[in-house]
């Protein structure tokens, strides 16, 4: 068997929530921020898929690239997308600077909290799509659910907190931080858009959109990928797939759609 049905992990957080969608079978006594799927220990995961499901703003934070990590004697860098689900209020993802600074001052506005004010906020909605390159200076609002796909390397520097009693990382941050603003465009694809999201030079995955009506048949090839639906339901190889669910595919599959399908689709690079 080739198609892997990812054992999803609960991840509290202080900025987590306690109503998250009846699919995900969770009690409501827990702030679960994240959901996490991974395989068993021994499977290359080089992708890392979470649920993210916040009340608050998340910190202030930067990951290196591959070269700036290994330099370090780590793994790899972090370079992740976020594709949003649902929104709330006046929901927004900080996402780069609204002016480039120096180190020096970008440091003094982490001390003081003036970072805050530096972030570019962009108010999103359902749909809304961003690659966040290693180097960006980003931060995740309140109220928002989103799917994230991200190089699966632990290393994260928290350039600012809003006064939560969690270490920073000004030192690494600064060292690898561009800050500067976000050049990209954003996108906005909605569940019945099929495209690529990221295909870009560098880049370390591709991420591709998927639609499919009922009574098709997929065979995407190229594995190792992770399949990600947001909508529908169907059958991986005769086994049983739903929304909400994280596969690893690690050659080729038939993907049976039963009902409508919406669905992520991630390859590492070559």
């Amino acid at each position: 068997m080739s198609s892997y049905r990812l054992i999803p992990s609960t991840v509290e957080k202080p900025w987590g929530r306690r109503d998250l969608p009846a699919r995900f079978g969770l009690n409501a006594d827990r702030r679960v921020g994240e959901i996490w799927f991974t395989a068993a220990p021994d499977m290359p995961q080089p992708l890392l898929v979470k649920y993210l499901f916040t009340s608050e703003k998340l910190s202030v934070q930067v990951h290196p690239d591959d070269a700036q990590a290994q330099a370090m004697g780590l793994a790899g860098g972090k370079s992740e997308c976020w594709y949003v689900l649902a929104a709330e209020g006046d929901a927004r993802l900080g996402i780069g600077l609204t002016r480039p600074v120096d180190t020096d001052a970008l440091r003094a506005a982490a001390l003081d909290g003036s970072i805050e004010q530096l972030i570019d906020w962009k108010p999103v909605k359902p749909g809304d799509f961003y690659y966040i390159p290693a180097g960006t200076i980003h931060a995740i609002g309140g109220g928002i659910t989103l799917v994230e796909v991200q190089q699966n390397n632990d290393v994260t520097y928290r350039l600012f907190d809003y006064g939560r009693p969690r270490e920073l990382h000004l030192d690494a941050g600064m060292a690898v931080s561009d800050p500067a603003p976000y050049g990209r465009l954003a996108q906005h694809v909605t569940s019945d858009s099929a495209t690529m999201l990221v295909e870009e030079a560098g880049a370390p995955f591709t991420l591709e959109s998927l639609v499919h009506g009922a009574g098709e048949l997929l065979q995407p090839d190229q594995g190792p990928f992770w399949f990600i639906p947001l909508q529908g339901s169907g059958l991986i190889d005769g086994q049983p797939w739903v929304s909400g669910e994280c596969w690893l595919i690690e050659d080729q599959a038939d993907i049976a759609v039963a009902q409508p399908l919406h669905a992520l689709l991630a390859r590492p690079a070559a």
